[in-house]
C-alpha cells in the first residue's frame, strides 16, 4: 500500500516537474523575445514604450483585410477610409504608425495618453465604415469598391459624385488624379481616368451605343468662396440659379472627349493651375475643392454627370482663428462648405425633402448631384498613419462617421414633425441668434444647427460675417466693372464735347447743358459706388470682431 502511494506521488512529482519546466521554457523563450526586439528598434526612441503597446496588441488580433476577390455591395451612399503608408519624412522622424486596419470594414487608431501619474497609455478607437484599404491597397483596388459601380449610373440618366475628403498629404490627390514619382504625376493611374477609361468602354457596349451620347468634361476650384475654370485660365466664373431653381456656372467651358488620353491632357491642364499654399498642418496645402465631372449629352441634353472632387485639406478648417484676414476667409469657406457637404449627402441617405445647398458654394454648384432618385454618392476619407497626424486622423473618421449616420432618431422625427418642419426650425435659430432671413441664410442657419456641438453661436456669428462679405465683396467689384465701363463712355462723350468747342461759333448752351448731364451722371453713379465701399469696409471690419470672438467647440464624443 505505502509502495503504491509513493508511486502515486512520485507521478503527481513528476506532473509539476513538467509543468515547471514547460513555465521555464516559456520565460525563457518570451525573454528571448524581448532581447531580439530590443535589437529590432532602439530602446532609447521617445516612444518606444508606446510602439511596443501598439505591436502588442496589433499580434492579438486576427487580420482579414480587403482583397479584390471581395464582393462589391450596392450602397446609394458609400463612405470608405484610405490608410496610406509612413512617407519618407515621417520615417526619417521616426514617427510611429498607429493606425490598425484588421478588417475590410474596420480602422483602429491607436491614440496615445497620459494618466494624471504620467503613465503612458493606449486608447484604441475603432470606427466602423463600407471598405477600409490598408497601405497596401492600390488605386485601382480603390477603384474597383468606390467609384466603379457608380459610373454605370450615368449612363442610367442618374447623377454620381466621389469625393476625397482628410488631411493635407493624406492621399487625396495622390488617390484621384494619379500615383507621384517625385513631384511628377502619373494621370492614368487616378480615379479621374479610370472613371474616364470605364465610361469610353461602357460607351461601346450595344445597349449605350444606340443612344448615340457624347462625353464631354468641365474642371474648376472652388477657392474662397469663388469659382475659377481651370481649363480657361482660370476665369472666374459667377454661379446663379435661374427661374426654374437650377443651378448655373455661367461661362464654365465644357470640352468633349472622345478617349481617355484626351482627359488627360485635361487633367494635367487643371491640375498645374490650382491653388496650393501653406497651412497650420502642412507647408504645401491645397487650398480649394477641385470638381473635374464628366458629363454624357444626347442630343445637347444632360443625359447623366459624374462629379469626382479633391476636397481642399481639411486642416484648412482650423484656421478661422488666423491673425492674416485671406487665410481666415479661406478657413471659413472651406469649414462652412465641408459642413454643408456631410449634411447634403445626409439629406440625400435620409431622403429629407431640404438640402441646405445653398450654404455653400461647393454644395451649391452640385446641387443635382443631391436632388432626385437617381443620385449616388461615394466618398473617400484619406488618413495619414504617423502619430504626428493622430489628431487631424480622429478628426478625419468622425467627419466620415457622421456621413454615414444614415439612421433616423424617432425621437427627432417626432419633435421635427410637432415643430412644423424646416422652417419653425429656422424660426427657433433667428430667435436664438437674431438673424434676418434669405435662402442663404436659412440654409446657413440650419446647418449650424445641425451641427451645435462643432459650431458655437460666435463661430455662426462669423459665418455670417464672411457670407456677407463675399456677397457685397461681389456686388461691389461688378459695380466698379460697370462704373469703369461707363467711364469709357464718359471719356468719348467729353471728347465730342472739347471738340465742340474749338468751332468757332459753337452753342455755349448746349456745351453746358451736356457737361452738366454728364456731371450729374457721374456724380450719382460715383457717390453710390462710394456708399457701397463705405458699406464693404464696415463688413471687413464686422468679420474681423467677429474672428476675435469665436470660441471654438470640440467635436461631440464617439
Amino acid at each position: 500500500m505505502q509502495q503504491q502511494n509513493a508511486r502515486r506521488k512520485s507521478n503527481c512529482v513528476k506532473v509539476v516537474e513538467k509543468l515547471q519546466e514547460k513555465r521555464e521554457k516559456r520565460r525563457l523563450q518570451q525573454k528571448e523575445i524581448k532581447e531580439k526586439r530590443a535589437q529590432e528598434v532602439d530602446v532609447k526612441l521617445p516612444n518606444y514604450e508606446i510602439m511596443c503597446m501598439i505591436r502588442d496588441f496589433r499580434a492579438s488580433l486576427d487580420y482579414r483585410p480587403l482583397t479584390s476577390n471581395d464582393l462589391i455591395e450596392e450602397h446609394r451612399i458609400c463612405v470608405c477610409v484610405r490608410a496610406r503608408p509612413l512617407n519618407k519624412k515621417e520615417t526619417a522622424m521616426k514617427d510611429l504608425d498607429v493606425i490598425t486596419i484588421p478588417s475590410k470594414d474596420v480602422v483602429m487608431v491607436h491614440e496615445p495618453k497620459q494618466k494624471v501619474d504620467l503613465t503612458r497609455y493606449l486608447e484604441n478607437q475603432t470606427f466602423r465604415f463600407d471598405y477600409a484599404f490598408d497601405e497596401n491597397s492600390t488605386n485601382e483596388m480603390v477603384y474597383r469598391f468606390t467609384a466603379q459601380p457608380l459610373v454605370e449610373t450615368i449612363f442610367e440618366r442618374g447623377m454620381a459624385t466621389c469625393f476625397a475628403y482628410g488631411q493635407t498629404g493624406s492621399g487625396k490627390t495622390h488617390t484621384m488624379g494619379g500615383d507621384f514619382s517625385g513631384k511628377n504625376q502619373d494621370c492614368s493611374k487616378g480615379i479621374y481616368a479610370l472613371s474616364a477609361r470605364d465610361v469610353f468602354a461602357m460607351l461601346n457596349k450595344p445597349k449605350y451605343r444606340k443612344l448615340d451620347l457624347q462625353v464631354f468634361a468641365t474642371f474648376f476650384e472652388i477657392y474662397s468662396g469663388k469659382v475659377f475654370d481651370l481649363l480657361n485660365r482660370k476665369a472666374k466664373l459667377q454661379v446663379l440659379e435661374d427661374g426654374k431653381q437650377q443651378v448655373q456656372v455661367v461661362g464654365l467651358q465644357e470640352r468633349e472627349v472622345t478617349c481617355t488620353e484626351d482627359v488627360l491632357k485635361l487633367i494635367e491642364v487643371g491640375n498645374g493651375c490650382r491653388t496650393s499654399g501653406q497651412t497650420s498642418a502642412n507647408a504645401h496645402s491645397s487650398r480649394s475643392h477641385a470638381v473635374f465631372q464628366i458629363i454624357l449629352r444626347r442630343r445637347g441634353k444632360m443625359h447623366g454627370k459624374f462629379s469626382l472632387i479633391d476636397l481642399a485639406g481639411n486642416e484648412r478648417g482650423a484656421d478661422t482663428s488666423s491673425a492674416d484676414r485671406q487665410t481666415r476667409l479661406e478657413g471659413a469657406e472651406i469649414n462652412k462648405s465641408l459642413l454643408a457637404l456631410k449634411e447634403c449627402i445626409r439629406a440625400l441617405g435620409r431622403n429629407k425633402p431640404h438640402t441646405p445647398f445653398r450654404a455653400s458654394k461647393l454644395t451649391q454648384v452640385l446641387r443635382d448631384s443631391f436632388i432626385g432618385e437617381n443620385s449616388r454618392t461615394c466618398m473617400i476619407a484619406t488618413i495619414s498613419p504617423g502619430m504626428a497626424s493622430c489628431e487631424n486622423t480622429l478628426n478625419t473618421l468622425r467627419y466620415a462617421n457622421r456621413v454615414k449616420e444614415l439612421k433616423v432618431d424617432p425621437e427627432v422625427a417626432l419633435m421635427e414633425s410637432q415643430m412644423g418642419g424646416h422652417m419653425t426650425q429656422l424660426e427657433v435659430l433667428e430667435a436664438q441668434w437674431g438673424v434676418g432671413s434669405s435662402p442663404q441664410r436659412d440654409d446657413l442657419k440650419l446647418l449650424c444647427e445641425q451641427n451645435e456641438e462643432e459650431v458655437s453661436p460666435q463661430l455662426f456669428t462669423f459665418h455670417e460675417a464672411v457670407s456677407q462679405l463675399v456677397e457685397i465683396e461681389e456686388q461691389v467689384l461688378e459695380d466698379h466693372k460697370a462704373v469703369f465701363q461707363e467711364s469709357i463712355r464718359w471719356l468719348e462723350d467729353e471728347k465730342v464735347l472739347l471738340e465742340m468747342t474749338e468751332e468757332v461759333d459753337y452753342d455755349v448752351e448746349s456745351y453746358a447743358t451736356q457737361l452738366e448731364q454728364i456731371l450729374d451722371q457721374k456724380i450719382n453713379i460715383l457717390t453710390e459706388l462710394r456708399d457701397k465701399v463705405k458699406s464693404f469696409r464696415c463688413t471687413l471690419q464686422e468679420e474681423e470682431q467677429a474672428s476675435k470672438q469665436i470660441t471654438p467647440k470640440r467635436p461631440r464624443p464617439l
